[in-house]
C-alpha cells in the first residue's frame, strides 16, 4: 500500500471531522436544545403509530381512570414544578449533563425534585397516553409502579425537560419505542416521550411562546404529568358574568377543540446510530450493556447514510468482520468473524438460516446484529467467530409509504418501496410490504447482475396479551460470478507479462449465468400469561435453490500464462425447516431476581446436489480469445443429504445486586445427518450429542461501566452439503473479558478481548493419507474495540478496531503457525457524519470513513500475502421534510487493492470509484 494513499485518507478524515466540529463548538454558549430536546430528530422514523383520541373518548377515560379519587398529587413537587415552568433557568441551559454525571447532578439543589428511597430496581413504563383536560393536556405513564418514579428537571427557552432515573420505556409494540405528540392543544408544540438511556426516561414538552405549568400526580394508571400551556397560565381568572334570566336559551359557543383528536405517534425505530438493547443476544428485552457478550448493531440510520446495498458493506462497520473466500460482488456473501468461517452462521429474526448467506441481505431489513463469539445455547450447532442476525422490518399502525430511487456508476440502477398500515379500522390487522429490484454491471469484464425482492408482512393483535405475524419473502439474484485473477500477475511478479488488467475476465461473455433463489415464509406467535410470564412460537421455512452454467478458470500452467478453464452445469436444491418453542418467565428467590428462558428447538434441512462438469481450452491470460468451447459433460457427482437437530436449553439471568448480574445457560443437542452418494450407491450416517454451557458475570462499578467475563462452548456437526458428516462434531471454546462505557447520554463504547479456540477438526491420518482423523485445532486471540453514537447534536460516529491473531496450532498437514487465510491482523473502520441542526442550510449532511485492513494470506499454505490498504468514502445528503437526496462516493481516492482470496488463482481485487445516487420520498 502506498503512504501518500494513507496520509490522503487520514487528512482527508481529521479535515472533515474538525470542519463538522467547528459550527458544534461555536454553538456552546447556548442552550443545546435541539440535540437533547428531540431524541429522535436523528433521521425520519419508519415506524409510526398514530392513535386518535377525540374529546368524548377523553370524557369517558377521565370519569374512569382520572378521576380525583383515584390520583393523588405530589404536593411538593407540583408546586416546584409549577413555579419552575414560568421561570428560565440560566444555569441549566448551559450544560446537559451526561449519564456519568447523573449521580452528581441528582444532588443538585437546583435540579433535585425528589431524591429516589431506592435505586434498587428499574420500572418499567409499558404505555403513555395522553388526553386533554380543562387546563391543557395530561400524560400518563402507565406503570404498577408510578409512586417509584421520581423526577429531575430543568427548562431551557420554551421547554420543559424533565429525566426520570432508574426507568425505561417498553411500550408494547417493542422495545425502545418512542411516544410522540404533534400539537395536542393550543400552546404546547409538541410532547417526546423516550428512553434516554438504557436506565432513563426522558419527557420533553416544547411550548410554543413559554414554558408550560407542570403538575405530578400518582394515579391507578402511574405517574401522571399535568400540562398547563403559558397562554392558559397567564390567562387573569374570569370574572363571574351576570346570571340571565331563566326564560332565555343560553346560545351553546362551539368548542374550538371538539372532536379534535389528539395526534400521539409512537417510533419504533432507534433514530441514530446507537442502539441501546436487542433480544437476539438473550431471547429477553436486556440492554445491551448488561448482557456479558460483545454485540454489535448496526442499525437503519447507518445503512441508510452509506447506501450499503450488500451484507458485506454493512459488517464492513463491525470489527473483527470481514470478506471471506469469495468476491463481494458474489450473491454469496462469505465472511469471517474473529478469523473463522461464518458463512452459514446467520440468522433471520433471530431464527438460524443458512441461506442468508447466498441471498439475503434487502430492502426489508431494518438492522442488522453481530453477535460474536459462541452463541450454541439459544441457537444450536453453528461456528466459534459468531452470528450475524438480520431484523427484518415489521408492520406499522399508520399509514406509511416511502420510495426510493438509486442511479450508480457501472449502469447501476434500482427502485425500492416501503409499505405499511393497518387493514382494519381497529388497527389489529397490520401489513407491511417491501418490494425492491436492481441491475448493475461492474468494471469487471462481462459483469451483469440483477436482483429481485417481495416481502410481504401482516401482524394480529388478536388480544391484548396475544400476537401472531405471518413473514414471507422471495429473493432472487442472477448474474455471473467473479472468479479474480491469479496471483502470479497481480500480487505477485509474472515474467510473461507487467501486470495482469484487474477488470480482466476468464470466463466467456455467454457462459458464466449463476441463479441464486430463497422463498422464506414462516409465523411468530406470542402470548402473554401475565406481566411475568410469556410464550413464544417461531416457526420458518425457507426453500432455497441455485442454478449455475458457468465457465470458471482452475490453475495456471508452468508457463505462467496460460489457465486452464472448466464448465459447469451445478444444481442445488436445500429446503431448510425450524421450529422454535421457548417460555420467558420472571421470579424472585429472597432478594435475587430471575428472568428464565426455557424451550426447545427442532429442525431438518434437505438438500440435493446435482452436477456435471467438462474440460474446455485454455486461455492466453495476457492475450485473450474468447469464443472457442468445446463440451465433454460428465457427471460429476449427485448427493442428497438430510440434517436434523433436536436441542433443549436452559438460561437464566440473575441479578444478584443492581451492579452485579450473573448469566447462566446450558442446551443439550442431538444432532444426525443422512447422506447419500447417487453416482456410487453409497450411503453414511453420523449422529452427535453435545452439550454447550454458558457462564457470564457483568459488574457495574459505577452505572455508566460494566465489566464482563464469559466462558462458551460451541459444537458443529461438520456435515457438509456436498460430503458426508464427520463421526464426532467440531468442537469451540471461548474465553471472554470486555468492558462497556456510556461515555455519554448517546455515545457508547466496548472493548473485548477474547481467546478461541477450535478442536476436532479433521486433518491426514499419518498412518494412512488416504483417511482423516480429528486432531486438527485452530485458535484465534484477539483485541475488539468498537464505538457508536452521537458526539454533539448532528455528529454521529461509528468506529472501530479489530486485532485478530488466528493461527494453526495442530495440523498433519500443514505447519503450526500457519495464519489462517483472509484475516487481517490489523483492520481499522471509521465512518462519521454530521448534518446542520438549524439555520437556512438544516437538513444538510456530510459523512466520510476510512477502512483500513492489513496483510492477509491469501491461502492456508501462506505463500502469498495480500498486501494492506485503506479505502476511503464519502457522502454528501440534504433532507427536507419528507424528501432526501443522497451521493455516495465509494473509494474516492480510486485506491487499488484485493479484498479477498479463494486460492492462489483466484485474487479478488476490489472495486474502484464508484458513484451513487439517490431519492427517496416518504409520505
Amino acid at each position: 500500500m502506498k503512504l501518500d494513499k494513507l496520509f490522503q485518507s487520514l487528512l482527508l478524515t481529521i479535515a472533515v471531522m474538525v470542519f463538522i466540529s467547528t459550527p458544534t463548538r461555536s454553538e456552546e454558549a447556548r442552550e443545546n436544545v435541539e440535540g437533547e430536546l428531540s431524541p429522535v430528530t436523528v433521521g425520519k422514523s419508519t415506524f409510526n403509530d398514530t392513535l386518535a383520541v377525540t374529546d368524548k373518548e377523553f370524557a369517558h377515560s377521565k370519569s374512569s381512570v382520572l378521576s380525583p379519587s383515584n390520583r393523588k398529587p405530589r404536593h411538593q413537587e407540583s408546586q416546584f414544578l409549577g413555579s419552575l415552568g414560568r421561570v428560565k433557568s440560566d444555569e441549566a441551559s448551559k450544560k446537559i449533563s451526561q449519564l456519568s454525571e447523573i449521580e452528581s447532578t441528582s444532588q443538585s439543589a437546583e435540579l433535585l425534585v425528589q431524591s429516589p428511597a431506592s435505586l434498587s430496581e428499574v420500572v418499567q413504563v409499558t404505555r403513555v397516553q395522553a388526553n386533554r383536560t380543562d387546563k391543557g393536556v395530561e400524560v400518563i405513564l402507565q406503570t404498577t409502579q408510578g409512586e417509584q418514579l421520581q423526577i429531575t428537571n430543568r427548562s431551557a427557552e420554551n421547554n420543559f425537560i424533565a429525566d426520570i432515573p432508574n426507568a425505561q420505556l417498553r411500550l408494547p409494540n417493542g422495545n425502545g419505542f418512542t411516544f410522540r405528540s404533534q400539537k395536542p392543544v393550543t400552546g404546547i408544540a409538541e410532547i417526546t416521550v423516550t428512553n434516554l438511556d438504557a436506565n432513563t426516561i426522558r419527557v420533553t414538552v416544547v411550548g410554543e411562546i413559554g414554558v408550560p405549568v407542570v403538575e405530578l400526580f400518582d394515579g391507578d394508571e402511574g405517574l401522571i404529568i399535568g400540562l398547563t400551556p403559558a397562554t392558559t397560565a397567564m390567562q387573569p381568572p374570569q370574572q363571574p358574568q351576570p346570571e340571565q334570566p331563566t326564560s332565555e336559551t343560553p346560545q351553546e359557543q362551539p368548542s374550538a377543540q371538539q372532536d379534535e383528536p389528539i395526534e400521539l405517534v409512537v417510533t419504533g425505530e432507534q433514530d441514530g446510530y446507537r442502539v441501546l438493547d436487542t433480544s437476539s443476544a438473550t431471547r429477553t428485552d436486556t440492554p445491551l450493556r448488561d448482557i456479558p457478550q460483545s454485540i454489535q448493531v448496526i442499525p437503519q440510520q447507518v445503512i441508510k447514510d452509506q447506501q450499503a446495498t450488500r451484507l458485506t458493506d454493512v459488517l464492513k462497520n463491525a470489527p473483527g468482520v470481514v470478506v471471506g473466500s469469495r468476491s463481494p460482488r458474489d450473491p454469496l456473501n462469505v465472511i469471517n468473524i474473529r478469523g473463522f468461517d461464518a458463512f452459514t452462521d446467520t440468522l433471520l429474526n433471530g431464527v438460524q438460516d443458512r441461506s442468508i448467506g447466498s441471498v439475503g441481505f434487502g430492502s426489508n431489513i431494518e438492522r442488522v446484529e453481530v453477535l460474536k463469539g459462541p452463541s450454541s445455547v439459544l441457537f444450536g450447532q453453528g461456528g466459534l467467530g459468531g452470528k450475524v442476525n438480520l431484523v427484518t422490518k415489521q408492520p406499522l399502525r399508520d399509514p406509511f409509504y416511502f420510495v426510493e430511487t438509486s442511479v450508480g456508476s457501472y449502469n447501476s440502477y434500482s427502485g425500492a418501496i416501503d409499505l405499511s398500515g393497518p387493514l382494519n379500522d381497529s388497527k389489529t390487522v397490520l401489513y407491511r410490504l417491501n418490494a425492491s429490484a436492481g441491475t448493475n454491471e461492474s468494471f469487471i469484464d462481462f459483469y451483469d447482475q440483477q436482483q429481485y425482492l417481495i416481502a410481504p408482512t401482516v401482524s394480529w393483535q388478536i388480544s391484548d396479551r396475544t400476537k401472531l405475524t405471518l413473514e414471507a419473502s422471495y429473493s432472487l439474484a442472477e448474474g455471473p460470478y467473479d472468479f479474480g485473477i491469479p496471483a502470479q500477475g497481480s500480487v505477485l511478479p509474472n515474467p510473461n507479462g507487467v501486470i495482469i488488467p484487474r477488470n480482466r475476465s476468464f470466463s466467456e461473455p455467454d457462459l458464466n449465468n449463476a441463479s441464486n433463489g430463497a422463498f422464506r415464509i414462516g409465523y411468530n406467535f406470542e402470548h402473554r400469561f401475565s406481566e411475568n410470564w410469556q410464550a413464544r412460537s417461531v416457526f420458518q421455512t425457507s426453500l432455497f435453490h441455485l442454478r449455475r452454467n458457468i465457465l470458471a478458470p482452475f490453475g495456471l500452467r508452468d508457463d505462467l500464462r496460460t489457465i486452464d478453464r472448466g464448465i459447469e452445469d451445478f444444481n442445488y436444491d436445500e429446503n431448510a425447516y425450524n421450529l422454535d418453542n421457548y417460555v420467558v418467565g420472571k421470579l424472585t428467590t429472597g432478594s435475587i431476581k430471575h428472568e428464565l428462558v426455557a424451550g426447545f428447538n427442532l429442525s431438518r434441512t434437505d438438500s440435493n446436489t446435482n452436477d456435471f462438469f467438462s474440460d474446455t481450452t485454455p486461455l492466453d491470460i495476457f492475450n485473450p480469445v474468447y469464443g472457442n468451447i468445446t463440451e465433454n459433460f460428465l457427471p460429476d457427482f449427485n448427493y442428497e443429504s438430510r440434517q436434523q437437530q433436536l436441542g433443549f436449553y436452559l438460561q437464566d439471568q440473575i441479578t444478584l445486586a443492581e451492579n452485579l448480574k450473573v448469566l447462566l445457560g446450558g442446551r443439550y443437542d442431538i444432532a444426525n445427518g443422512k447422506f447419500k452418494d447417487l453416482l456410487n450407491q453409497t450411503s453414511d450416517f453420523t449422529q452427535a450429542e453435545a452439550f454447550s454451557p454458558r457462564v457470564g458475570i457483568v459488574y457495574q462499578p459505577i452505572k455508566p461501566i460494566s465489566l464482563y467475563a464469559s466462558y462458551n462452548r460451541s459444537f458443529n456437526q461438520g456435515a457438509s452439503a456436498f460430503g458426508a458428516g464427520t463421526p464426532q462434531p467440531e468442537r469451540g471454546t471461548q474465553y471472554e473479558i470486555g468492558v462497556k462505557a456510556d461515555l455519554t447520554q448517546r455515545l457508547a463504547a466496548t472493548l473485548a478481548f477474547y481467546d478461541l479456540t477450535r478442536t476436532n477438526l479433521p486433518t491426514s491420518d499419518p498412518n494412512d493419507p488416504r483417511l482423516t482423523i480429528l486432531v486438527g485445532e485452530q485458535r484465534s486471540r484477539g483485541i475488539e474495540f468498537d464505538i457508536s453514537g452521537e458526539i454533539l447534536p448532528g455528529w454521529n460516529i461509528i468506529a472501530g478496531y479489530a486485532y485478530t491473531d488466528a493461527v494453526i496450532t495442530e495440523d498433519n498437514d500443514l505447519p503450526v503457525g500457519n495464519q489462517l487465510n483472509n484475516v487481517p491482523r490489523h483492520a481499522l473502520n471509521l465512518w462519521t457524519t454530521y448534518e446542520i441542526q438549524s439555520g437556512s442550510l438544516k437538513g444538510l449532511g456530510f459523512g466520510v470513513g476510512a477502512f483500513y485492513y492489513g496483510n492477509r494470506q491469501a491461502d492456508i499454505t501462506n505463500t502469498v500475502e495480500l498486501p494492506s490498504y485503506v479505502r476511503t468514502d464519502a457522502a454528501i445528503y440534504y433532507k427536507r421534510d419528507n424528501y432526501r437526496a443522497a451521493i455516495n462516493i465509494k473509494n474516492l481516492f480510486d485506491t487499488d487493492y484485493f479484498v479477498s482470496a479463494q486460492n492462489l488463482n483466484r485474487i479478488i481485487p476490489g472495486d474502484p470509484l464508484t458513484i451513487q445516487g439517490t431519492i427517496s420520498w416518504e409520505f
